[in-house]
């Protein structure tokens, strides 16, 4: 499972003059401990926090202090009569250093606020209705010499960006007034969109880029991971996340040239970065096109693979291959989680990862061993003409699965009787409908899936608290429902994936409400000994008015979006449909505050010392995903 592979890179002279600056040695970065510099708040991507003033014994006294509307005023003249423009999804978690408060908001804008304020200093307004990427932007300190700090971001539309950011202006001597052509490596001369949804890493004077390219057709612009110089914005190394002839892994594409202009495999999610060892942890998600591989067969790295490179070079130190051969969509969302297993006396360096079966990997951050073992384990084999499907999948002993992997008939909810009702009717109509397991295949008859596409974990991944050596997920149980039908003729493929109900990506749920099929509890709030493998409590996550308001209560909700977890003991965490903004007891999971926002907080919230001294709590809330509200807000708290 461990094949070694090749990169192509390139070092420009002013990257070795600067290299040995790191992030948290440049002078003058004015960063503390109270601050929030990057995603999730540091290259390991904990998302959490030292700070202590706002702790378990008096979290209840929290109180709203700022609201920022990120409608801008050109937006707001042209409102409807009696209300605000409706707001477009953000998924973006802040960053604070230094006493400023830095945010790419969804109307082409990215803004920087005063944090104890929320009054805006600077915006910068991108062109052409472009957009920032969806899940953030990055920060880089400046080498405390000539080059001051930067905010980087990529595009929706494929540009890199740098700004000063102190004042919001295009980084000079960054690419071309401080944008780089982020699509020209990669589009392997098609004309499909190619951006980046999350934000990227940055190791010293290196940015690392993932890339979002379209899930469909199979040929397109290439998924690889790239490193560019922060001063310049030339392209450093690039990773094929496809093997080339002649590179390690090539072996894994066994239809002929199958490798040739493959699309998909790529990190559109978040990376990690092991300061100490200049280690880059990069998942890389499904090979395009992923409902069928009949025209890539094997296990086709690095589909489905974590791959540790070296973030100066970018080349491979180890990989560790999760899905073979996908055919689900289950890609990795979340970023890599850096922490630390304690065995006896030894202290085991790990790196913890999840992806949308719910599964949970738990791997040594030196070379991928799986620290609690690893199982493959047979699956259903596909039965659709031409698919030659891979028959097992690695397990990890250690944790059990975050979610449902399987259902059985007799498990269908019995919530209402109209729910019911609904969700019979599914077989009513499809008698052949079925779950075979873990893996389940959309077959030729209709396959209930779980998890589906929506996961399981998602892009939100978890929350690590190394003070108790806990992490925290919040976690959907919700499935899939579709089946593989032949394509029209003429077609790239044979047969594609098509929902017996209502369109490509049926869920196994009623069309009406949207509430899942299966008993509940629908999404959980789940913490996990990482010492053990073991679950320390796991509870229902969120609510549905309509159903408490008939005192059904414990279902849980569907959710999307992540928590954060502090030194004062305290996970804070939106994420659900019901809008509320919750704060809980790390250790017990007790609830000990709650608060309505305006829309749903589909993202990570992030706490920091403003310069009054005051630690704030800082969510975006705009709405997200299974219906949830629209609005424009960040929302800051903080005690009385």
């Amino acid at each position: 499972m461990h094949l070694r592979g090749r990169m192509v890179w390139a070092v420009s002279s002013l990257f070795l003059c600067v290299a040995m600056t790191s992030f948290g040695q440049a002078k003058g970065s004015g960063q503390v401990s109270g601050d929030w510099p990057m995603y999730g708040h540091d290259g390991g991507s904990t998302r959490f926090s030292p700070l202590t003033q706002v702790n378990v014994d008096n979290v209840s006294k929290l109180k709203r202090v700022w609201t920022f509307h990120m409608t801008p005023a050109t937006a707001e003249s042209a409102a409807p009569a009696g209300g605000r423009t409706r707001a477009r999804r953000s998924e973006a978690s802040p960053l604070m250093i230094d006493g400023v408060l830095y945010l790419p908001t969804p109307f082409s804008r990215v803004v920087a606020l005063n944090a104890s304020t929320g009054k805006q200093i600077w915006e910068y307004v991108l062109s052409n209705n472009d957009n920032a990427s969806t899940r953030g932007i990055a920060y880089w300190p400046g080498d405390g010499k000539k080059w001051g700090p930067r905010i980087v971001f990529g595009t929706a539309a494929g540009a890199l960006i740098a700004l000063d950011a102190k004042t919001g202006k295009p980084s000079g001597g960054f690419g071309t007034d401080g944008i780089v052509d982020f699509k020209a490596s990669v589009a392997n001369g098609f004309k499909t969109q190619i951006g980046m949804s999350s934000p990227p890493s940055i190791y010293k004077n290196v940015i690392i880029t993932g890339v979002r390219v379209q899930e469909q057709p199979a040929l397109g612009p290439a998924g690889d991971t790239r490193g560019w110089d922060v001063v310049t914005g030339k392209l450093l190394w690039t990773f094929h996340s496809v093997p080339h002839p002649g590179e390690e892994g090539i072996e894994t594409w066994m239809t002929p040239d199958s490798w040739k202009n493959r699309s998909g495999a790529n990190a559109w999610g978040f990376l990690s970065v092991d300061q100490e060892t200049g280690t880059v942890f990069v998942p890389i998600a499904a090979a395009s096109q992923d409902e069928y591989g009949g025209d890539r067969k094997g296990a086709n790295l690095y589909s489905q693979t974590l791959v540790a490179l070296d973030a100066l070079t970018g080349k491979k130190k180890w990989h560790f291959q999760v899905i073979h051969h996908d055919t689900w969509d289950y890609d990795f969302g979340g970023a890599p989680i850096l922490a630390k297993v304690h065995r006896g006396s030894e202290t085991i360096p790990v790196v913890v990862q999840t992806n949308k079966t719910g599964l949970v990997w738990i791997l040594d951050r030196r070379d991928g061993t799986p620290v609690f073992g690893v199982e493959e384990r047979p699956v259903p084999a596909s039965d659709v003409p031409g698919e030659d499907s891979w028959n097992t999948e690695p397990f990890p002993l250690k944790p059990a699965p975050l979610s449902r992997m399987s259902f059985k008939k007799e498990e269908l909810a019995n919530v209402t009787p109209e729910h019911t009702k609904a969700c019979e009717d599914i077989f009513a109509k499809y008698p052949t409908s079925h779950n075979d397991g873990p893996f389940t295949r959309f077959g030729l008859q209709p396959s209930i899936v779980f998890p589906g596409t929506w996961g399981g974990s998602n892009y939100q991944g978890g929350t690590y608290d190394p003070k108790l050596n806990l992490i925290f997920y919040n976690v959907n149980d919700y499935a899939d429902y579709g089946q593989m039908i032949p394509t029209a003729p003429g077609s790239p493929l044979p047969y594609e994936r098509k929902g017996p109900l209502n369109g490509k990506y049926d869920r196994f749920a009623d069309s009406k409400t949207g509430w899942p099929c299966q008993a509940p509890p629908w999404g959980e709030l789940v913490a996990l000994n990482l010492d053990t493998g073991e679950y320390v409590w796991r509870q229902p996550f969120g609510t549905i008015p309509e159903l408490e308001a008939k005192g059904i209560k414990n279902t849980g909700s569907l959710n999307m979006g992540g928590g954060i977890t502090t030194a004062g003991g305290l996970l804070f965490i939106g994420a659900t449909p019901d809008l509320h903004f919750r704060a809980f007891d790390e250790k017990t999971g007790k609830m000990l505050w709650d608060t309505t926002l305006e829309a749903a907080g589909a993202n990570a919230p992030i706490t920091y010392r403003g310069k009054d001294g005051k630690q704030y709590i800082v969510i975006v809330a705009t709405g997200g995903a299974f219906g949830q509200s629209n609005g424009d807000v960040v929302a800051a708290y903080a005690l009385p």
